[in-house]
C-alpha cells in the first residue's frame, strides 16, 4: 500500500466537506447547517494538516517557510474545536462583568455571566455530583435515577451548546460578503425602537448602513420599517424617515413602511411595497440581528441578504444570547422532541441497567444456572 494512501483517504472528507461547505453557502446559507458545515471543513483540514505534516516532516522540517505556516493553521484549528468551550466561558463571563460595569445591574443584562456561570457549573461541578453525594452511589435505586438525570441534562446541555455554537458561525457566516452588491433593488431598514420622535443610537446605527448600501447600489430603494410601538410619539418608519432626510438621502430613493410591530411583519410588510416577482433584497438590521432575521425571511419565502450595523461588543455577546433563545422559539417543538426522546432513551436504559442488575434479577440468573 502507498505511503500516501492515508493523506488521500482524508483528502476525501476535506473535499466533500468544502463542496458541502461552498454549495449550502451558495444556494441558502439562512441555516445552521452553514455553522455545521463550517465546522466539518475545518475538523477535515485539521486531520489532513496533522497527516500532512507527519508524512512529509521530514522534508517540511528543513522548510520553514512550509513548516510555520502549517503548523500554526493546525494550532489555530485544535484550539477553536477543542478548547471552544472554555474559550467560550472565558469570554462570556468577562465580558458579562464588562457590560454591568457599563450598563448596570438589570435582568437582561445578566446573560451572558449567567450563561458563563452555568457552563461552569455544568462542565466542573456537574460531573462530580457521584462523589459529592456518596448515598447515590450506595443505592442502585438513587444510583439509576442520577445517572438518568445526569445523562439527559448532559445530552440537553451538549445539545444546546453545539446548537449555539452552530448560530453564532451561521450567524458570523452570513455577515460575510466577499464582493460589494451593485445590484440590489430594495434595501430594509428594520426598526429598533425610538425615544418620543427621535431615533436611538442603535437604530441611527441601522439607517447609516442602511444609507451606505443604498449609495453603493444606484438603483435601490430604501424602506425604513417600523410601525409605532407603546412610549412612542409617531411611527418609526417616519422617524426614520427624518433621520435619513437629515443624512441627504434623496426622498425619491425612500420608502417608509410604518404598521410592523415585530421582525417578521417588518420582512413581510416592507415586501409588499416592493416590485417585481424576484426584486434583489438587503436586510439592514443590527449585526447580531441580523441571523434571525434571515431566518424569518426564509420562513416567509423572501429571499435577501443580511448586512449588519455594528454596535458594542460587550453588548453584542449578551444580545447574541436572547437571540439564541429567540431562534429556539422558532422551532421549539423540534428541540423538544429530540430532548424528550433523549429523556425517555436515558429512562429506558437505567431501568434495564437496574433491572439486570437487581439481585431479584441475579437470583433469577443462578437458579437458571443450577
Amino acid at each position: 500500500m502507498s505511503q500516501n494512501f492515508p493523506l488521500f483517504l482524508a483528502a476525501v472528507p476535506l473535499l466533500f466537506s468544502a463542496m458541502l461547505f461552498s454549495f449550502r453557502m451558495i444556494r441558502e446559507p439562512r441555516s445552521l447547517w452553514s455553522g455545521a458545515f463550517f465546522l466539518f471543513f475545518l475538523m477535515s483540514l485539521g486531520f489532513f494538516l496533522s497527516l500532512l505534516i507527519f508524512r512529509f516532516s521530514p522534508q517540511i522540517q528543513n522548510r520553514p517557510l512550509i513548516l510555520i505556516p502549517l503548523v500554526l493553521i493546525l494550532g489555530i484549528l485544535s484550539v477553536f474545536i477543542l478548547l471552544f468551550p472554555f474559550l467560550l466561558i472565558l469570554v462570556f463571563f468577562v465580558q458579562g462583568i464588562r457590560i454591568l460595569r457599563r450598563e448596570g445591574l438589570r435582568p437582561r443584562n445578566l446573560l451572558s455571566l449567567l450563561f458563563s456561570l452555568l457552563l461552569i457549573v455544568y462542565i466542573f461541578l456537574w460531573p462530580l455530583n457521584g462523589y459529592l453525594l456518596p448515598s447515590f452511589q450506595k443505592h442502585a435505586l438513587l444510583r439509576s435515577i442520577g445517572n438518568a438525570c445526569f445523562g439527559t441534562l448532559s445530552f440537553s446541555a451538549a445539545y444546546l451548546l453545539f446548537l449555539m455554537a452552530m448560530y453564532c458561525l451561521s450567524a458570523l457566516l452570513n455577515l460575510f460578503h466577499p464582493r460589494k452588491r451593485r445590484d440590489l433593488d430594495y434595501i430594509v431598514v428594520l426598526g429598533a425602537g425610538i425615544r418620543g420622535e427621535a431615533v436611538t443610537p442603535l437604530l441611527a446605527s441601522r439607517i447609516e448602513r442602511g444609507i451606505r448600501l443604498l449609495y453603493e447600489n444606484p438603483r435601490a430603494l430604501l424602506i425604513l420599517s417600523g410601525g409605532q410601538g407603546e412610549g412612542e410619539d409617531i411611527p418609526e418608519g417616519e422617524a426614520m424617515r427624518r433621520y435619513a432626510l437629515s443624512q441627504g438621502v434623496d426622498p425619491g430613493r425612500i420608502l417608509t413602511e410604518e404598521k410592523s410591530l415585530n421582525t417578521r411583519q417588518n420582512l413581510l410588510f416592507s415586501r409588499a411595497l416592493m416590485e417585481g416577482e424576484k426584486p434583489k433584497i438587503a436586510v439592514v438590521t443590527t449585526s447580531y440581528h441580523v441571523f434571525r432575521a434571515l431566518l424569518l425571511a426564509r420562513k416567509c419565502h423572501i429571499p435577501c441578504k443580511g448586512y449588519g450595523a455594528r454596535t458594542k461588543w460587550y453588548f453584542t455577546l449578551n444580545a447574541l444570547i436572547r437571540e439564541f433563545l429567540a431562534y429556539l422559539s422558532l422551532s421549539r417543538k423540534l428541540h423538544r422532541k429530540l430532548i424528550l426522546a433523549a429523556l425517555f432513551l436515558n429512562i429506558l436504559v437505567n431501568a434495564a441497567i437496574y433491572f439486570f442488575r437487581s439481585p431479584l434479577f441475579l437470583e433469577f440468573v443462578r437458579s437458571l444456572r443450577a
